[in-house]
């Protein structure tokens, strides 16, 4: 015959009605996350294009700088290609290169012959080693150095009419003597004016600080990009992007690039003197910003308090001689003789109080405890202190003679 099964009242598998109680504080953090993901790229879709795009009111945008230029009857374009950008250049045309460290080395050479010969001004913002070298020849970076108000110090009209302004960030040298350098940071200039011939010139710029929107207005920023950006009818702002078809191509004018063995391997050239947080899409950035929240949240939420212990019975019984035995075994593995010996002196002295007629309250108080007890034996008062209340034996075999000793004190007691 077999015993029907059935469910144990004290069972400690969670019910429906717990499991929902324990997980809805996530999932309303979830929630209120998507909710917010959404309605934030709803309200910024259109209208965030990024850093140093002149479409963005953004505070790393250029908006400010493009409207004004367009207020003083200067034409603004935007080219999001190569093909684009090239095609715009000439001598009435300022070319803005927003990123080109984001450029192929393929792309970078034919920008270059396209702006050598347009008698145009060609802007580069912050350019790496390579982007210089094939962009502005003659031109070498040193160390970065941080972005800070800096005297012009040069003969440059734009920059001596402009004077303090924010520079910085990439620095150059240059052993061309027509170049004009300004704005020198730690002893190398920040801003450097390369002519190119037939009056065109090449601008290298440092950094872009000055022309977001959150710097327009401080110092001599404003006339500084004033001078640079309008000294054309046309500008033209080039944001390179790694989604241009002339990325993924070796294209270029036949002829206008030669082979360089030490640079094969390499398509894609990650935006040098650019940090890698440049590289990536805000949306993943707020992304991963979200993420990190959500974990905190929910790391503060199962890391909190927990409440008093509730007494539960248990679903089985339990001898007391095994109880005993694996709290034994737990602490000799432990090695905490002196919470045992103390366990033992406890329990003994908690028997004994009302066998020596001691209220339970003094049970555990030596001046009440050990007279009442050397009154029923023989045992001075000191022997019975140090075995009731002395100190933590060393070994197990000075706990063992210790838990003897006590069974054999209660044994007199109770036979006294």
């Amino acid at each position: 015959m077999t015993a029907a099964t059935t469910a144990s009242p004290t069972s400690t598998a969670a019910t429906p009605g717990q499991l929902w109680t324990r997980a809805r504080g996530a999932l309303a953090a979830v929630l209120i996350l998507v909710v917010a993901g959404v309605t934030f790229a709803a309200v910024q879709t259109g209208t965030n294009h990024g850093q140093l795009d002149p479409r963005s009111a953004d505070p790393q945008g250029s908006r400010a700088v493009a409207e004004l230029l367009k207020a003083r009857g200067i034409s603004v374009t935007v080219a999001t290609t190569l093909d684009e950008a090239t095609a715009a250049v000439g001598p009435d045309t300022t070319l803005l290169v927003a990123g080109p460290n984001l450029l192929t080395r393929s792309q970078q050479l034919r920008l270059d012959g396209a702006t050598s010969a347009s008698a145009g001004r060609t802007l580069l913002i912050a350019p790496g080693p390579a982007a210089t070298s094939r962009l502005a020849p003659g031109v070498h970076t040193e160390q970065h150095q941080a972005v800070s108000a800096l005297a012009p110090a040069c003969e440059l009209p734009a920059a001596r009419r402009a004077g303090t302004a924010h520079m910085g960030g990439v620095r150059y040298t240059t052993r061309n003597a027509a170049a004009l350098t300004c704005y020198p940071s730690a002893g190398h200039p920040s801003l450097v004016v390369l002519p190119t011939g037939a009056e065109g010139d090449t601008v290298v710029l440092g950094s872009p600080v000055l022309l977001h929107n959150e710097r327009l207005d401080q110092q001599g920023n404003a006339s500084l990009a004033f001078q640079l950006l309008g000294s054309r009818p046309h500008l033209v702002w080039y944001l390179p992007s790694l989604s241009d078809p002339s990325a993924t191509t070796d294209g270029g004018t036949p002829g206008s690039e030669t082979h360089d063995p030490s640079e094969d391997g390499s398509r894609n050239e990650a935006a040098e003197g650019s940090s890698f947080l440049d590289l990536v899409p805000s949306g993943w950035v707020w992304a991963t910003a979200q993420l990190a929240l959500a974990a905190v949240l929910a790391a503060v939420w199962r890391g909190r308090r927990l409440g008093p212990l509730v007494a539960e019975r248990l679903p089985v019984a339990i001898r007391a001689s095994e109880s005993a035995e694996g709290r034994s075994l737990l602490y000799r593995k432990a090695k905490a003789r002196g919470r045992a010996a103390d366990a033992l002196r406890d329990a003994t002295r908690t028997r004994l109080a009302p066998l020596a007629g001691v209220p339970a309250r003094d049970a555990h108080t030596p001046g009440v405890l050990l007279p009442a007890l050397s009154a029923r034996i023989s045992s001075p008062d000191h022997d019975l202190n140090a075995l009731l209340f002395g100190t933590d034996p060393s070994t197990d075999a000075a706990l063992v003679h210790l838990a003897d000793q006590l069974d054999a004190l209660e044994r007199e007691v109770r036979t006294s």
